[in-house]
């Protein structure tokens, strides 16, 4: 039949688009900012690295009011999941703050999934877990102007390795600034 090389190089191209649409600009994984901010958060209560940064936010949420960008740019999530957990609703309180307060500020939101499933359905789990988090900041006043959403899936971790550890660093959404 005529269809299947049709087909076929209509799939190459469409391969090769979205992997240049994905592919990295340069510059360093805002990801990377989790070490910093775990360490300087010594009051965490024996929660892991992920949990202990969005717990131990509360100390620096002042900081809005001079204007600074918030310390904590991560917020993390359960496995397979898009829904915003409890203890970051701090972290995104912050940050949208920060974003009512500077009309000029504007943020994008990488969304982030661990390796595991098809790399399509990690960029749409990536999307969705970055959409919550653009919700989120919607209802506290932040105007969509100010945010764009992107999902990178599982291309870029925040944490090498195959292990529930790893793979909670890695679900996330990072506020890039």
């Amino acid at each position: 039949m005529q269809f299947k090389p049709y087909a076929r190089s209509l799939a190459i191209a469409f391969s090769l688009a979205l992997v240049a649409g994905c592919s990295s600009t340069g510059g360093t994984q805002d990801g990377s900012m989790d070490g910093g901010v775990a360490g300087s958060g010594a009051s965490s209560s024996g929660v892991s690295g992920g949990q202990a940064s969005g717990s131990g936010y509360g100390g620096t949420a002042g900081q809005q009011a001079d204007g600074r960008i918030p310390q904590q740019r991560t917020i993390y999530f359960a496995f397979d999941s898009d829904v915003i957990r409890p203890e970051f609703e701090s972290v995104l309180a912050a940050n949208a703050r920060f974003l009512r307060e500077n009309g000029n500020a504007s943020v994008v939101l990488q969304g982030h999934t661990d390796e595991r499933g098809t790399r399509e359905y990690n960029l749409a789990l990536g999307e969705r877990r970055a959409n919550a988090v653009e919700q989120f900041l919607s209802v506290q006043g932040v105007s969509p102007s100010q945010v764009e959403v992107v999902s990178y899936g599982e291309e870029r971790p925040a944490a090498r390795g195959q292990n529930e550890e790893a793979y909670a660093q890695n679900r996330r959404v990072v506020f890039a600034y």
